[in-house]
């Protein structure tokens, strides 16, 4: 592994220090020794530069770091874990045996987002403010919101924490807040590391601070050549933006420009790898992922822990998690994602993705306990998608050419679409959208967007056939206790 990861794993290990108590959004005064101040971090960087790259890379390290939402919860492993919260809460992923109910009760029956009480609303919350924690301390680091770095290495890095910290917002606003409404209060907003607590600011505060830093971010990460996958380079910050714009959904134009600026350079996944286990961050249609290994040292509690049959994992042993039964009909019997899900009654038609995701031995339990296949967190399947679902409402010629871009490699002949428009059209983007990036935690991305109603099929455990809106009070988390009781700003009046 690069040395750098090395250290940040350390530094990720600091991060998850910050904070002892439940008031998981306290500040450091200037004296603390549990972090560096941005001044005692400055200095130290004019002195060994690698500090802020150690520090980023530490940050970093927390999206796939267990225990980064505060929690000994075998659901907290970083970005991937609020992945499956997503997929669950939108119906998409569906769990079909619960043995061991880790996600049962909380998630896809629902009783976290409506008891701000329950674990799961402080789990997400503290993962995400951690991370912009540690990038507002890379940013006042490097001189503060407004600088720019004239060493290109520093630029680098100031761009990557800007588009780590807007992806970071992104989530928050997308998990704790029903649709975006430009006017409601939603969440803090902390834009460096020092200071008190805040107040909740309107979602136009909060994505107006996204913009601003993929707007920068992209300009930053001009010309950076990045080491490895877990960096974020230019692609992925537009990949990124291009999310933020749609779910803001007011420049529908500009959105797509960002999408397909972000696509250029990357092949989609082809028939054979897209049934190839998604294992290998080193595979060309990945934007952005994680290389796993034995040094990282990730075991059951991780993504593969909770979703391949084939690792040491709860799959294997008897906790399914399955594509909706609703979802699985609609996908055509010549397409090559349908042989993505068992569909016998070898585990009793449970629609398990066996050959979606795998470890590459393909041997129940594993061969290891130690996950040693990698993490997707973008691929460019996305950004096609995202590109079709844009144009569709500014430019429908444009939606066509780039829904067939990723169905024609899935089907024999893709040529029914030259026949869609209208709302046909834009339903087959969003259908394709739910099938083509099943299980990689976009489903309820997507619902949002397209302010979609899902059903549940006949293989959930709970709210079979019950339509449920994208914006129901049931699909979007509460602000947890310990923010309520800590932040003097925040009561459950206004929650």
């Amino acid at each position: 592994m690069n040395k750098i990861f090395k250290y940040g794993l350390l530094t990720a290990v600091a991060l998850l220090g910050y904070s002892c108590g439940d008031d998981f959004l306290e500040k450091p005064s200037l004296d603390s020794t549990s972090t560096l101040t941005n001044v005692q971090l400055a200095e130290a960087a004019e002195v060994d530069p690698s500090v802020l790259n150690g520090l980023i890379s530490g940050v970093y390290s927390l999206t796939f770091t267990t225990g980064s939402g505060g929690t000994g919860g075998h659901d907290d492993f970083g970005q991937k874990a609020y992945d499956i919260f997503g997929d669950m809460i939108s119906g998409d992923l569906a769990l079909s045996q619960s043995v061991y109910g880790w996600y049962r009760a909380s998630i896809t029956e629902f009783q976290a987002p409506l008891d701000f009480t329950f674990g799961d609303n402080r789990q997400v919350w503290r993962y995400y403010y951690r991370v912009i924690r540690g990038c507002n301390e890379v940013i006042d680091g490097l001189g503060g919101n407004d600088v720019t770095p004239d060493n290109p290495a520093s630029k680098y890095i100031m761009g990557q924490a800007k588009a780590l910290r807007a992806h970071s917002y992104f989530y928050l606003a997308q998990f704790y807040q029903k649709e975006y409404d430009p006017a409601e209060e939603i969440l803090p907003l902390y834009d460096t590391a020092i200071g008190a607590n805040e107040p909740k600011a309107t979602a136009q505060e909060i994505y107006d601070l996204m913009e601003s830093d993929l707007t920068d971010a992209i300009t930053l990460l001009d010309g950076f050549n990045r080491n490895n996958k877990t960096e974020i380079n230019k692609s992925v910050a537009q990949g990124i933006y291009a999310y933020v714009l749609g779910a803001r959904g007011t420049d529908y134009q500009k959105a797509y420009n960002m999408a397909t600026a972000a696509l250029a350079g990357y092949p989609i996944m082809s028939s054979s790898e897209v049934t190839g286990g998604f294992n290998n961050v080193a595979t060309p249609g990945w934007m952005w992922g994680v290389d796993l290994n034995d040094e990282i040292g990730l075991g059951l509690v991780s993504w593969w822990g909770q979703m391949d049959y084939y690792s040491y994992s709860y799959p294997a042993f008897g906790d399914f998690k399955s594509i909706d039964q609703g979802l699985y009909d609609q996908i055509p019997a010549n397409d090559v994602r349908k042989t993505q899900f068992l569909n016998n009654n070898t585990l009793g038609q449970h629609l398990m993705p066996l050959f979606k995701f795998y470890d590459s031995d393909r041997t129940r339990y594993g061969t290891s306990r130690i996950v040693k296949a990698d993490y997707v967190y973008m691929r460019v399947a996305e950004m096609y998608l995202l590109a079709a679902e844009y144009a569709s409402r500014v430019n429908e010629g444009n939606a066509r050419t780039m829904l067939k871009a990723v169905v024609s490699k899935r089907v024999p002949d893709a040529s029914y679409i030259d026949g869609l428009s209208g709302q046909a059209l834009k339903d087959e983007i969003y259908l394709q959208t739910r099938i083509e990036l099943w299980g990689e935690g976009r489903s309820y991305l997507a619902m949002k967007r397209n302010k979609a109603t899902i059903t549940r099929g006949s293989n959930h455990l709970s709210f079979v056939g019950v339509p449920i809106p994208y914006n129901d009070e049931r699909l979007t988390f509460e602000i947890p206790e310990g923010e309520i009781q800590f932040n003097p700003f925040i009561s459950t009046q206004n929650n």
